[in-house]
């Protein structure tokens, strides 16, 4: 076949030709490089047909923005390794960017890293989910890991690195929901009775009776307390604590960065709530408000004994000498709590349904229910149906209505 000539075509056009080379090619302008030239797309087929319908899909593609950008193509590794450091971390809360970091130093990169990022598909991600729980992590480690590199996979496709989000495709790790037992009035009752011995024993009538987060009870300040008014504002959230070694220039303890005997943080102690729901004010029962009034005042008898060396930073709980308390600590503290209660084990975060079920029990109004446990407008109805359980004395209650008006002889016969 005589070689076919170019034939001019207007700026930013496509081209199809008959090269020397025995070939047919196209190229393809799909937009400008970072020095400002035009990017131009080659393709190379065979037949004139083929390379034909392969500039007309990309084109298709171009025009969906649905092409990655030019330039050197990223690793899996490289970009997740990009993401969380440059991208994640000056944006997300401390908590949140510890679990990506951990999602992807100890789990994606291992796993994934080596793949194209371009290339990585949905099955390359359920076949790895499986991997991670043949290997013995759970279903919930997994799920979360999948949620990590959906949203890093996200800003990737925003950015014009990729074209479509795998992770949006691939079937998430399934999970089986627990089927949570509140804690009866019962055993409430026995919690408050084995609390009120300890130190601090209103941070465990607040979680029963408010369901407070655990970050939201360790950062309440006093600040944000009314007991003449007889109510609490949510603002603030405690952070776990971060350390790094302070014996860097003697002699290494050969111990982690929180047991270093000159640790340092390398955290904020606490952060402000960010959602709006979360910014919230909740009333205080009567019994609640006579606590807390005897705890400020034991508080106030341990900043007396302690002298210069009270921290006042104004934590409602508190540690003995005023500093914050650790949630490590605070987790430990509700385990033993349950034991001398004689109460069956179970999270910490368990009180905070059973405060939600109580709200249920007491026929509060779901717009208020929604205000006291700070639920988004948009969830609420799902929290709703995950926190609030159908109790023994409400389906109790329910079979009597039915009988009562099913079986009640009619009146006036």
């Amino acid at each position: 076949m005589a070689e076919q000539r170019r034939t001019r075509q207007p700026n930013g056009a496509s081209s199809i030709y008959f090269g020397k080379d025995g070939k047919w090619h196209g190229r393809v302008t799909v937009g400008v490089r970072d020095d400002g030239k035009p990017d131009r797309r080659h393709i190379e087929r065979k037949t004139k047909a083929e390379v034909t319908k392969a500039v007309r899909e990309m084109e298709r593609a171009r025009d969906a923005k649905k092409l990655r950008k030019p330039g050197k193509g990223w690793t899996v590794d490289s970009w997740l390794e990009h993401w969380v450091e440059n991208i994640a971390k000056p944006y997300v809360s401390e908590n949140t960017y510890d679990g990506y970091e951990v999602d992807v130093r100890v789990h994606l990169v291992p796993g994934l890293g080596a793949h194209r990022l371009e290339r990585l598909e949905p099955e390359h991600l359920e076949s790895f989910y499986q991997k991670m729980q043949d290997s013995g992590s759970s279903a919930g480690t997994a799920h979360h890991v999948h949620r990590t590199i959906r949203v890093a996979l996200g800003e990737a496709v925003r950015r014009g690195h990729v074209p479509t989000n795998s992770a949006e495709i691939a079937k998430a790790p399934r999970l089986e929901e627990e089927d949570i037992e509140p804690y009866t009035i019962e055993e409430v009752q026995s919690l408050l009775v084995e609390a009120a011995k300890l130190r601090n024993s209103a941070r465990w009538v607040v979680a029963l009776a408010l369901g407070l987060r655990q970050g939201e009870a360790l950062g309440l300040h006093w600040e944000d307390v009314d007991l003449d008014a007889g109510y609490v504002r949510i603002r603030k959230n405690r952070l776990r604590p971060k350390y790094r070694h302070g014996c860097g220039d003697g002699e290494p303890c050969g111990r982690k960065a929180g047991y270093c005997p000159q640790r340092e943080q390398v955290r904020r102690e606490h952060k402000s709530t960010k959602s709006r729901a979360g910014r919230r004010t909740v009333g205080l029962p009567d019994p609640l408000i006579k606590l807390l009034r005897h705890h400020q005042e034991v508080q106030a008898g341990e900043r007396l004994v302690s002298g210069a060396d009270w921290e006042d930073k104004g934590y409602v709980f508190a540690s003995p000498l005023g500093g914050p308390l650790s949630p490590n600590t605070d987790y430990h503290l509700w385990k033993r709590l349950l034991r001398d209660a004689g109460v069956r084990d179970g999270r910490l975060h368990d009180a905070r349904h059973t405060a939600a079920t109580v709200l249920l029990l007491l026929g509060v109004p779901d717009v208020v229910v929604d205000s006291i446990m700070g639920w988004e407008p948009g969830g609420a109805a799902r929290m709703r149906a995950r926190y609030m359980h159908i109790t023994g004395p409400m389906l109790r209650k329910v079979a009597k209505q039915v009988g009562d008006m099913l079986w009640e002889p009619p009146k006036g016969n």
